[in-house]
């Protein structure tokens, strides 16, 4: 079962652009500007200014998403969390903003369209929390 990672940046909404960026450097690992750059421009029909990247590592550096430390006259990013522990933030979030709703006849009309394999699978999601709760003697 993924768990919520430990870090959590500080801004989960980010824009196409910065998602875009984040899955380039989920699949490098590390990345300098110019690896971005060249990865992005290796598509023939789109057109990015160096800076615009510079930007977008910088601002996602902020949010909390990115590492940046220098090595000789450049500088290096990576990731804090890797991609699987973004979507369960990202799942969280959705799941708690949903839930606070807070009217319970909204969340069951909800339920209620779902298909039978949606049904299936939150019948399986509460026996595995029972388990777990049960795991911690709650």
């Amino acid at each position: 079962m993924a768990s919520l990672p430990n870090h959590r940046p500080r801004h989960l909404s980010i824009g196409p652009l910065e998602s875009e960026i984040l899955e380039i450097i989920w699949d490098l690992g590390e990345v300098t500007v110019k690896d971005v750059h060249e990865r992005i421009l290796s598509d023939p029909d789109r057109e990015l200014a160096y800076t615009s990247v510079t930007t977008v590592l910088n601002r996602l550096t902020q949010k909390g998403w990115l590492s940046r430390y220098r090595h000789n006259r450049y500088f290096i990013w990576r990731p804090l969390i890797n991609r699987t522990q973004a979507q369960t933030l990202r799942a969280y979030e959705q799941l708690n903003q949903f839930l606070a709703v807070g009217n319970p006849d909204v969340v069951a009309a909800f339920a209620d369209e779902l298909d039978q394999a949606s049904v299936d699978q939150l019948q399986a999601i509460m026996v595995k929390l029972q388990h777990i709760r049960q795991e911690r003697g709650e």
